[in-house]
């Protein structure tokens, strides 16, 4: 199949864009608030996740679930700076735009929240239930 661009592939270039990538993923973290709060959810489930000890299904629908979140949230944040850019005054359309990205991260944010609450509540119960029993 003939690439559409005419460009051969590169080694060097493929390099440069994980560089640039990197610095979105710096920069992101650094400037946005609640993408170190995702962060740090992030590690409490990844704590609660090897404290259980849960399986590898389990596992791999947290680590979707994280990077769905994360991603959007690096998303939304790309979205908002182009609609600053291209329209820095107040316009109402920018406006829902800015709502309906951030609306995304929220619906991914909580279906995350649920799915966690699927896998770890049977674990949190266990743990009571044998805690309680010991006492």
């Amino acid at each position: 199949m003939q690439n559409p661009s005419g460009k051969r592939f590169s080694l060097r270039e493929r390099v440069r864009s994980f560089r640039f990538a990197t610095k979105g993923i710096v920069s992101v973290i650094a400037t946005q608030h609640n993408f170190r709060i995702h962060l740090v959810a992030m590690a409490l489930v990844f704590s609660a996740a090897f404290l259980f000890n849960i399986t590898g299904a389990e596992w791999c629908i947290v680590l979707l679930a994280s990077a769905l979140v994360l991603s959007l949230e690096i998303v939304n944040t790309a979205i908002e700076s182009l609609v600053d850019l291209v329209s820095p005054g107040y316009h109402e359309k920018a406006g829902l735009i800015k709502d309906l990205s951030a609306a995304a991260v929220l619906v991914s944010a909580i279906f995350a929240a649920v799915a966690g609450i699927v896998i770890f509540g049977p674990y949190i119960v266990a743990y009571f239930n044998t805690s309680s029993a010991v006492r």
